[in-house]
């Protein structure tokens, strides 16, 4: 017994050790190297989980769709808690599991090491990289076989195809190919080969019908493109909690373009707020701000995809109707990001690269923006910026140069303190800028949506923008013309339009 049990852990050892060595002053792959002999864990198997969740990229501690944190992606939410049980394993601090990369890199280890327990692996089959395919398929946290066999897969292609990864201070995490035979236990049975009615070339695996609505409103007329912000199968398995509320018709893989389908085109997946009802959701594997995860395969695949809807449904191959969920109104959202090649993709679809429609101008609240500002509201900005004479520059979300130039030509034209920051008073007056018609209760349209994103900037609360004046608007006229010293009446004339335009 004593012979078989040094075999085993000098097994346990040789597979746990790297096969490319660790640099000196690498502190991320000693990280990797220490937590995979503390925890007997092999080092190229806790690489490959982090690799395949996160490409070990930490976010800054921030977290992902499903509540992951850092290059292990522990997780903190009602169903899946990776987090506590790596502080509970570990003793160290959730908040340090989140932002500590090689705390996380233990935690994420000592999960591994705690769930293989569960299953009962000896010493002997701790060192074998094929038994640990059940440890892995219940890491990813998926409730369904047919997703935790996709997540654990994916990390056995990574063992096999090697992994050389670039992370921060110059240093490069790498994992040698080798040939590997995953015992899939129970999830051999399950089956991935059912594919999409709806999209021949596409897996078929359900969300929770808690996530999405039955049946449409509206006819379908767009395409709207989003980021995970998270893995593919962790995606597809988060679709799959009911306590996500969230979902998308599709979602692509980022190293071979491989395409899920989660809910129906017939439908309403939760995707994109007020672009729910006619509208069909792409997610893309990967994080907005890692242009990595934007593969020519992914590309490729996506754009088959969105040709194959385009046609289906006859929605125009042009900007205005293949958008961003950053561009989709109501959506306080950034992705695709900057780094989204939209002409790239619209050159493969074989539609028009032209400039999308106008960006979202609603919100329940306008933020203080300054140089190095981003997002939609920026992107509204720099939109409303130009339309008023003061260019902007290309609409991008991005606070640079060209958009605080014009904020403070803007400023000055309006008589307010020209320092390039937009504020209260220059959102008031940017959002009322315009014609004045008179308006009142029962007004309807485009003027009246304007004011009431003025009213909302100027009073510091929610005013709902549907473009028409009814109590709630008349009752908002009537404290901004109290507050302000006017004339109170409800009714918006020469004098509240002015107050309004000047920033008051």
């Amino acid at each position: 017994m004593t012979a078989l049990a040094g075999a085993a852990l000098a097994a346990l050892l040789a597979t746990a050790q790297p096969a490319i060595a660790t640099e000196a002053g690498d502190p991320v792959g000693a990280a990797f190297d220490e937590a995979a002999a503390e925890y007997q864990v092999p080092r190229d198997l806790l690489v490959a989980v982090g690799y395949g969740e996160t490409r070990l990229d930490d976010h800054d501690g921030l977290p992902s769709h499903a509540r992951g944190y850092g290059v292990m992606h522990l997780v903190s939410n009602p169903t899946h808690r990776t987090l506590e049980t790596a502080a509970a394993e570990t003793g160290l601090p959730t908040a340090e599991l989140r932002r500590d990369t090689t705390a996380n890199i233990h935690g994420g280890a000592a999960v591994l090491r705690a769930y293989a327990d569960d299953l009962g692996l000896s010493a002997a089959d701790r060192g074998d990289l094929g038994a640990w395919y059940p440890v892995v398929a219940r890491y990813g946290g998926a409730t369904e076989d047919v997703t935790a066999r996709l997540y654990a897969d994916a990390v056995y292609e990574l063992l096999r195809d090697g992994i050389s990864a670039p992370v921060a201070g110059g240093e490069r995490v790498e994992v040698a190919p080798r040939p590997v035979s995953p015992e899939r236990g129970r999830y051999a049975a399950a089956s991935l080969g059912t594919l999409s009615t709806d999209y021949p070339p596409a897996r078929w695996v359900p969300a929770s019908s808690a996530n999405y609505a039955t049946g449409r409103t509206q006819p379908i007329s767009a395409v709207v493109i989003h980021v995970t912000q998270g893995s593919y199968a962790g995606s597809i398995s988060w679709f799959q909690n009911p306590a996500s509320q969230v979902s998308a018709h599709y979602v692509i893989r980022s190293s071979d373009g491989e395409v899920t389908q989660t809910v129906r085109d017939a439908n309403t997946a939760w995707h994109a707020r007020s672009g729910n009802p006619y509208s069909i959701g792409i997610e893309h594997e990967g994080w907005v701000d890692q242009p990595s995860w934007f593969t020519d395969a992914m590309y490729r695949s996506s754009a088959a995809l969105t040709r194959h809807l385009a046609d289906r449904y006859g929605i125009p191959r042009d900007r205005q109707h293949i958008v961003g969920h950053s561009e989709v109104p109501g959506n306080d959202h950034t992705d695709p990001g900057p780094h989204w090649d939209w002409d790239h993709y619209m050159e493969l679809i074989g539609g028009d690269p032209g400039e999308p429609g106008a960006p979202q101008l609603d919100f329940p609240s306008y933020a203080t923006l300054s140089s190095g500002s981003t997002g939609p509201q920026v992107a509204a900005l720099q939109h409303l910026l130009t339309q008023n004479g003061h260019n902007a520059g290309a609409t991008d979300g991005d606070f640079g140069p060209a958009t605080g130039s014009a904020v403070r030509s803007f400023q000055s034209s309006r008589g307010l303190t020209a320092d390039g920051v937009v504020g209260r008073r220059t959102w008031t007056a940017l959002l009322s800028a315009g014609t004045r018609p008179s308006l009142g209760e029962g007004s309807t349209g485009e003027a009246v949506s304007r004011l009431q994103r003025a009213l909302t900037a100027a009073l510091g609360r929610t005013v709902s923008i549907d473009g028409d004046f009814g109590p709630l608007t008349e009752q908002a006229v009537r404290d901004y013309q109290s507050s302000r010293g006017l004339s109170v009446d409800g009714l918006v004339g020469s004098q509240t339009w002015t107050a309004l335009q000047a920033g008051r």
